[in-house]
């Protein structure tokens, strides 16, 4: 499966100005009410539209002595945006006054029409001031805007690594190793195997150090399809016949414990522990005693828990004792076959004493 795309996001900043000029302040104080605005003429900023409203008596009653200043948002339905915003009376040279400026901190505007508080000036202070010419009132705003740039990045493709290794052992390219299992030869990398198996790693480095592929390993007491099918998992971390959910087939199984006694031999941890997963998931009346057999003799604890746990119930250990499977455990493990006697007799006393003597 390929991993999800990512989008990454930066924060960039975009800002204008713009300047809000009241000619004969004197008249439009004596002509608009508290509440009533002047109003700038609409500019965008970060692709939102945005307006400074110019209330010479406030807003409220309470400040009937202020003039104040608000920005407004008034991009219906462009979401919500980010910005960050400056007002100031400018002198007369064009440059703010630092007594009649404020930097307003940064605020989420939403859809619709909102608008925050820029700046509120006592009438009386400004008026005393140098900073009316000519009943003239210059109020510049500084509106940087954050807007938000998503950009996605190249799609990374999944690992294919096990894919080129597969192929390596397919094609034999600079094979340097050879080994004749059953009747078959097969061509591997000693880098490979040695960095995939300690055993192999300590054989094939040491003792087995001169072996090239002119002079075949002889792999004894191992059938050819079994070592393929290492080779494979070695090669590519999987083995199909095995990891897929709906092979349940009893061939399966049987390959299952074959590969366990490999991996274990040459101490491939992961694949001992997808076979002994795979034999503990299905067991059944007739392939438990091998099973419980093989688990006993290479010391495989998981998967011999689990077939006892199986043959706690009388029915089915007198379906196991009936299987082919049966008389090899009885020879090979007896000890184990004692065992499970043992846990049954609290509650099968009678059928688990008749096995007993029948051993």
């Amino acid at each position: 499966m390929a991993e999800q795309r990512k989008i990454s996001v930066a924060m960039i900043s975009e800002e204008r100005s713009f300047v809000l000029k009241v000619d004969e302040y004197s008249r439009v104080k004596a002509q608009l009410k508290i509440g009533e605005n002047l109003t700038s003429t609409p500019f965008t900023v970060g692709g939102h539209k945005w307006a400074v409203r110019y209330y010479p008596n406030d807003v409220w009653a309470s400040n009937g002595d202020s003039i104040s200043l608000y920005l407004f948002h008034e991009s219906a339905d462009a979401g919500d945006v980010k910005a960050k915003f400056s007002v100031s009376v400018l002198d007369k040279n064009g440059e703010p006054v630092p007594s009649y400026s404020r930097t307003n901190p940064m605020r989420t505007f939403s859809e619709g029409s909102v608008w925050s508080s820029a700046l509120v000036i006592k009438k009386a202070d400004l008026e005393a001031s140098w900073h009316l010419r000519d009943d003239c009132l210059t109020i510049r705003c500084d509106l940087p805007v954050m807007k938000e740039i998503k950009s996605e990045e190249t799609r990374v493709a999944p690992s294919d690594l096990h894919q080129h290794l597969g192929d390596l052992l397919k094609n034999k390219d600079a094979a340097d190793l050879v080994f004749q299992v059953g009747g078959q030869r097969f061509s591997a990398h000693r880098c490979v195997l040695a960095a995939r198996s300690s055993v192999f790693k300590a054989e094939l480095l040491s003792a087995m150090k001169e072996s090239s592929a002119a002079s075949p390993i002889e792999i004894r007491d191992m059938e050819a399809d079994v070592f393929k099918s290492l080779l494979h998992f070695i090669y590519t971390d999987s083995v199909p016949l095995l990891e897929t959910a709906c092979n349940k087939g009893e061939t399966d199984v049987v390959m299952a414990g074959h590969l366990l006694v490999a991996a274990d031999r040459f101490n491939i941890v992961r694949l001992k522990q997808i076979c002994e997963e795979k034999l503990g998931n299905h067991i059944d009346s007739n392939m438990v005693a091998t099973s419980l057999a093989l688990a006993e003799q290479h010391g495989f604890h998981r998967l011999k828990e689990a077939c006892l746990q199986f043959l706690a119930s009388l029915s089915n250990f007198d379906a196991m004792v009936a299987s082919d499977g049966y008389e090899h455990l009885k020879s090979s493990c007896p000890s184990v076959l004692k065992e499970l006697i043992a846990r049954m007799i609290p509650s099968e006393f009678k059928s688990a004493n008749d096995v007993i003597m029948a051993i």
